[in-house]
């Protein structure tokens, strides 16, 4: 089986799809199968950089109305063998991934957002990967982080940095 890639994001808070936010989703993401975002996208509109690819998204707490209305805030997806959450935060606390499990107790994957912190960790058997935050907002100027999920016959994730542009 050919493994299926899905690009990760979250974080991004932007209302439009800038120039630069657009060459980096094809730098970063043009050899994907599909797209996560977990949340504080701000506008749906930025989906659009993604082009015909198949995007599952949740609205954060950082969101305006339209992505409220028109995004659930946590989502369950089965991808091959696999279910994976997707959700941006629980609760008002960065330290949560406890009561993720709570949320998804079917899950083989969670994907979340929120800390811009990049995981990549497995905890009783269930992956947990949180991309960062895409846009470079990481501590002391460091540029954006983002995540690739292999989904074959076991679940492989992998963090990734982009450059600062500085």
């Amino acid at each position: 089986m050919i493994p299926l890639k899905i690009g990760i994001l979250s974080d991004t808070h932007l209302d439009d799809p800038c120039p630069s936010f657009q060459q980096a989703v094809q730098t970063c993401f043009s050899e994907v199968d599909m797209i996560f975002h977990a949340g504080d996208l701000t506008n749906p509109k930025i989906l659009t950089a993604f082009g015909n690819k198949e995007i599952h998204a949740v609205h954060g707490n950082m969101c305006g109305a339209a992505a409220c209305r028109t995004l659930p805030s946590q989502k369950e997806i089965r991808v091959g063998n696999f279910t994976i959450g997707l959700i941006h935060r629980v609760g008002n606390t960065y330290d949560f991934e406890d009561r993720l499990l709570e949320i998804f107790p079917a899950a083989d994957c969670i994907v979340y957002g929120h800390t811009h912190q990049p995981v990549c960790h497995k905890i009783g058997g269930v992956l947990y990967l949180n991309p960062g935050s895409f846009t470079g907002t990481g501590y002391h100027g460091a540029g954006g982080t983002f995540a690739i999920l292999e989904v074959g016959t076991t679940l492989e994730g992998r963090i990734y940095q982009l450059r600062s542009g500085k």
